[in-house]
């Protein structure tokens, strides 16, 4: 695959967002802290906007209050008269569109960096949204060289069916971050610093590009969606089988066709069906059981960007 899109123009505006899980609290203690501190993300003709997205939900430690804002931002939700019937989230999604968009505008953030943690062990996470997009690649491969020796992973979601209305949407370059495992509602040291560090990198990234410095053209290994597997079910909808031991924290490792991923309470497992080796994430993400999808299933690829230069200089 070769990419199209080259980023010219310098970044100006770029917006972190913390708590649009208001129980992932990496991302909602990293940003409570930037907006009392946030000279460590501070930039030089940069503005960097730390915003804490779902207010409600993180003073209740709950993902969410009615449902998920991560879900939400598609032009249906965006353009519906706002009443108090709408729910909590769809209103947020309304005021979040207002203040960083409006999405596919001229006048939205250039950036939104959305933080996020999974119980999932899935380490350093970045995840893209367009295979085309030369600036993200590029920056995901600055990411990924600054975090070496420590792992970090590119999950790309795109598909023609799986659409994700993501909050980070409105921005013309839109960034989830994901780091875990962590447990919902904990905070862990080592992951937060991980957290902290990939946006720090990313902040010097663009920094690098808004002062005229060029990135060669680059590859990055990715992960891409192929589909989400559900939990096997009985005839009243409900779970007949967890996570096999085999399978349990094996995030990004090769999975072949009839390796066990499933085992039923009396002790069956059940392996995986199909012809290809794929490459399991969000392997028993707590916040999926809701969402019936007990993993999903990624295939590798590799990415090429173009070589990136600002036309500032």
């Amino acid at each position: 695959m070769t990419s199209r899109h080259v980023a010219e123009e310098p970044i100006k505006k770029v917006a972190i967002f913390g708590g649009t899980h208001g129980n992932e609290l990496t991302g909602v203690f990293l940003v409570k802290h930037w907006l009392e501190d946030g000279a460590e993300i501070q930039r030089a003709g940069l503005e960097v906007k730390p915003f804490i997205t779902n207010p409600r939900a993180v003073k209740k430690c709950s993902r969410y209050i009615d449902c998920d804002l991560n879900r939400v931002f598609d032009f249906e939700n965006l353009g519906k008269n706002r009443s108090e019937d709408l729910p909590y989230e769809v209103r947020r999604a309304q005021e979040i569109n207002h203040l960083f968009g409006p999405k596919d505008s001229e006048d939205s953030y250039d950036i939104i960096f959305d933080l996020h943690n999974t119980t999932s062990n899935m380490g350093c996470t970045l995840i893209l949204e367009d295979s085309k997009n030369d600036f993200l690649i590029q920056m995901f491969h600055y990411i990924k060289t600054c975090l070496a020796p420590l792992p970090c992973y590119i999950y790309l979601i795109e598909h023609p069916s799986l659409k994700y209305a993501t909050t980070r949407s409105i921005a013309r370059y839109p960034v989830g971050i994901e780091v875990g495992p962590q447990p919902q509602g904990v905070l862990r040291a080592d992951i937060l610093d991980q957290m902290r560090k990939m946006i720090k990198h990313a902040l010097d990234f663009i920094h690098h590009f808004n002062e005229g410095k060029e990135f060669p053209s680059c590859a990055i290994e990715v992960y891409k969606i192929m589909e989400k597997v559900d939990y096997p079910r009985n005839e009243s909808g409900e779970i007949a089988a967890f996570i096999h031991p085999n399978l349990q924290d094996q995030d990004w490792k090769p999975l072949d066709p009839g390796a066990p991923v499933f085992l039923t309470l009396d002790g069956k497992t059940i392996t995986l069906d199909g012809d290809c080796t794929v490459y399991p994430v969000f392997v028993n993400e707590a916040a999926y059981y809701e969402k019936k999808e007990a993993f999903a299933k990624t295939t590798k690829l590799t990415l090429n960007a173009k070589r990136i230069c600002s036309s500032s200089h």
